[in-house]
C-alpha cells in the first residue's frame, strides 16, 4: 500500500513571492453587529457611530452604526494570512497608507486582495527577507473600503 500524500496549509516562503502579483482571498468574511461590539468594546473604543444605534441613526451621512475601522483593517489583514504568511512571517514591520474611503455597515461583506508591491532579502538577518503588501478592502459591492500597506519580515524556505 503506498503512503498518501500529505499537504499542510502554510504561507509563502520569500522566495515564492513575486512582485506586482495580485492574491484575491476567499471566502469573504461577512461583519455582523456581534462582531463590531465585541471588537469595539473589547478594545476600549466607547465611541457612539459603533455601540449606540440612536444616536449613529440621527446623524448625517450615514445614519446608522459605522464598523469600527480597526476591525476593518484587522480583519483585511486577517483575511490574507492563511494564503499568504501562515507559518512563513517572522513579523510584522510596520503599516502605512491606511486608508478607509468608505464606511463598512453591519451585514456587509469584506473580501480582500493583495498586491505584492516589493520584496527584498534582509540585510541584517540571514534567511529572511521584506516583502511588502499592498492590501484593499472591498465591499459586496465592488466599493474600496480599506487599502493599506505593510511591510513584513518573511522566513527563506528551508534548505
Amino acid at each position: 500500500m503506498s503512503e498518501t500524500r500529505r499537504i499542510v496549509q502554510r504561507g509563502l516562503w520569500f522566495e515564492e513571492f513575486e512582485t506586482d502579483v495580485r492574491y484575491e482571498h476567499r471566502p469573504g468574511r461577512t461583519i455582523t453587529e456581534a462582531d463590531n461590539v465585541l471588537f469595539t468594546t473589547l478594545t476600549m473604543n466607547t465611541q457612539a457611530l459603533h455601540l449606540d444605534a440612536a444616536f449613529a441613526d440621527a446623524l448625517p451621512p450615514f445614519h446608522r452604526r459605522l464598523v469600527n475601522s480597526m476591525f476593518t483593517l484587522s480583519t483585511l489583514v486577517g483575511l490574507s494570512v492563511a494564503q499568504l504568511t501562515q507559518g512563513t512571517i517572522v513579523a510584522n514591520l510596520g503599516f502605512s497608507d491606511i486608508a478607509f474611503p468608505k464606511p463598512l455597515f453591519h451585514g456587509d461583506t469584506l473580501y480582500a486582495e493583495t498586491l505584492v508591491t516589493d520584496k527584498r532579502e534582509s540585510k541584517s538577518r540571514p534567511g529572511e527577507g521584506i516583502v511588502t503588501f499592498a492590501h484593499t478592502g472591498r465591499n459586496q459591492h465592488g466599493d474600496v473600503v480599506a487599502t493599506a500597506v505593510r511591510k513584513t519580515l518573511v522566513r527563506c524556505r528551508p534548505s
